[in-house]
């Protein structure tokens, strides 16, 4: 890559912001700005006779003197070897050094750890996913702060990585610009594009003898024919969208799937972009407001996404201070239009939306419909507004309806609550017509997915059954775990829509039917979800709103005195710390007090 060249585009994309239009302009404003370390991190660790120590480590890396003396920029990725989500992180983070480097920067490149919710599915492995966002995040600001670096670039690729580094960005508040890593392309089996989704609902179809052992192996082998994260709707792709619409990545880069060569250019193209964010003191927190989360959770109605961005987003919040609960995402996805035609429930992937257009473009009908703020900064140092001003509608593509004439009148995710969960629940209803968005049955109880997962397996329950997986909550589970394995097998079945399940757990984004996570309070803390019996008549209602079970307020508080909490396997490790200071669902299922009891932030050291 050609540095001095990538240096020039900087010169004259920056001049264009600001207004310069000369070189010597450029260099009296921007390069003055980025050497003045006086209120950088970086100062205690470059700067003064009493630093030569700490220099010394830096000279033995092959920097040079120049190098020690500009802005150090931590270049953060979710690289690993687990699952191609995260295969390409590595690469692509080549490209952002060049473009920090080019930009009279010093980029640091660092990784920090991934757990992959498709490989953790179904065991207990899943309880480390959620986990994972906060050790990510965590990991991700003990690096930056040991090592005092001034602003950063993350990478990330699966469901948790993608929240725990936006985490991190926020709760650091350093200049920084987030990158996906990118979808993986549809597999292909015997002519009919596929998914992993297609796959944990085969485990379902070789179980009532719809699909031979065969068929299975050759499906498994096709599925995931590339690098790049689950290629539908799901959190991964979910995150990716609200990572353009928050303002913490730039328009498009989060689109293009994992194996496109034009990823590096995206990536290139943010470690310059960092640089200027740098030199204009750009922060986080003045992108990540009130209005920008309410921005990401209309793209997440809009787009059909996973109900996970529900406990994501108030915990991206909590990092800034900002309260921003459950009810908070459900109220916007209750006026928010669904018009984004993608799978689970759709038709499409990431990839057919990139390739007509992009997250910009459902971004622009949006905004020109009255559904997001544009007035809203961004990484680019410009408005949503300002972004979208040169975006056209594509009115050659069935991917994205117009949001005034939405594919249903109301977001594709409902929030729930009731005597049931008093603290709220949330239901992924893209996809379910509205006849069916209304189910009541008898409970069939269950204490952990595994004995919900056999029953489904040997097929003993009844159609019109309410399924309830409890005792898998942030605190119970520990870890809250993803349902995909019980719900995919269901419907592999043929009984997506013949039965609902409701859990104090998760739900993967690539879950579809009537299917009711995050409810609360969860059970191991004495919550509703907790004290009811097989037979108890609960109510799903995601027209009106409402989650409820057919007992009286007395009779709760009845079987609440006789409730005793039961023990889960986390008695030492990391999932015994996380137990102990993890938060309810309602506020993302936080670790950490926040920025609301914050003094000071990392950026102001």
């Amino acid at each position: 890559m050609n540095i001095p060249a990538l240096r020039e585009r900087r010169r004259a994309a920056v001049q264009r912001t600001l207004g310069i239009g000369c070189a010597k302009a450029w260099s009296e404003v921007m390069v003055t700005r980025l050497n003045d370390k006086s209120k950088l991190p970086s100062r205690h660790v470059t700067e003064g006779p009493d630093r030569a120590p700490h220099r010394s480590y830096l000279y033995a890396m092959g920097l040079t003197r120049e190098q020690i003396h500009q802005p150090l920029v931590g270049v953060a990725s979710c690289w690993n070897e687990a699952a191609p989500c995260n295969i390409s992180l590595m690469r692509q983070a080549q490209a952002v050094k060049k473009g920090v480097a080019a930009a009279n920067g010093t980029p640091r490149e660092f990784c920090t750890i991934t757990v992959t919710d498709g490989i953790a599915m179904g065991h207990g492995g899943m309880r480390a996913s959620l986990p994972s966002r906060e050790v990510i995040a965590d990991s991700v600001e003990l690096t930056m702060r040991g090592h005092a670096y001034d602003a950063l670039v993350g990478l990330a690729g699966c469901d948790k990585s993608l929240p725990g580094m936006m985490m991190a960005m926020v709760r650091l508040n350093v200049p920084s610009i987030f990158i996906y890593g990118g979808s993986i392309l549809p597999g292909s089996f015997r002519g009919k594009p596929v998914t992993v989704q297609d796959l944990f609902e085969a485990v379902g179809k070789v179980a009532v003898g719809d699909m031979s052992l065969e068929d299975l192996d050759e499906l498994e082998q096709v599925a995931c024919p590339s690098a790049g994260a689950c290629g539908a709707q799901f959190t991964a792709n979910t995150m990716a969208t609200v990572s353009e619409a928050i303002g913490l990545a730039l328009p498009y880069s989060a689109g293009a799937p994992a194996p496109y060569e034009i990823r590096d250019k995206f990536c290139a193209t943010a470690g310059e972009k960092v640089m200027e964010l740098l030199a204009n003191r750009i922060r986080p927190r003045d992108i990540v407001t009130r209005k920008a989360l309410e921005n990401a959770a209309t793209v997440v109605a809009a787009s059909g996404g996973s109900t996970n961005a529900a406990l994501h987003l108030p915990a991206i919040a909590h990092e800034c201070g900002i309260e921003f609960t459950l009810f908070d995402v459900a109220e916007i996805f209750r006026r928010t239009p669904y018009i984004a035609d993608l799978k689970p429930g759709g038709r499409y992937v990431a990839k057919d939306m990139f390739e007509v257009g992009g997250i910009p473009l459902l971004m622009k009908t949006l905004l020109d419909h009255g559904f997001m703020h544009g007035d809203c900064l961004t990484v680019t140092g410009r408005t949503i507004a300002e972004n979208m001003d040169r975006v056209t509608w594509n009115p050659d593509q069935d991917v994205v309806y117009p949001a005034n004439r939405p594919i249903t009148p109301t977001g594709g995710v409902v929030g729930l609550k009731g005597n049931l969960a008093p603290e709220g629940a949330i239901v992924k209803v893209a996809g379910i017509p509205a006849e069916k968005q209304v189910f009541t049955g008898p409970a069939r109880v269950f204490d952990g997915e595994e004995a919900c997962f056999a029953a489904v397996q040997s097929r003993s329950y009844k159609e019109g059954e309410v399924l309830v997986i409890r005792y898998e909550g942030p605190r119970g589970g520990p870890g809250m775990r993803e349902m995909l394995s019980t719900t995919a097998a269901l419907y592999g079945q043929g009984m997506g829509d013949k039965v609902a399940l409701i859990t104090d757990g998760r739900f993967s984004g690539a879950t579809r039917g009537f299917c009711v996570g995050h409810v609360g309070p969860e059970a191991a803390v004495g919550g509703p979800i907790g004290l009811i019996r097989d037979g108890d008549v609960i109510t799903l209602n995601a027209i009106q709103g409402t989650l409820s079970v057919a007992l009286s307020d007395e009779e709760l508080a009845e079987r609440r005195k006789a409730w005793t909490p039961r023990p889960n396997s986390a008695t030492s490790g990391y999932l015994w710390k996380y137990a102990q200071g993890v938060g309810p669902a309602l506020y993302g299922a936080v670790t950490h007090p926040g920025g609301a009891k914050e003094t000071q932030s990392y950026a102001d050291v």
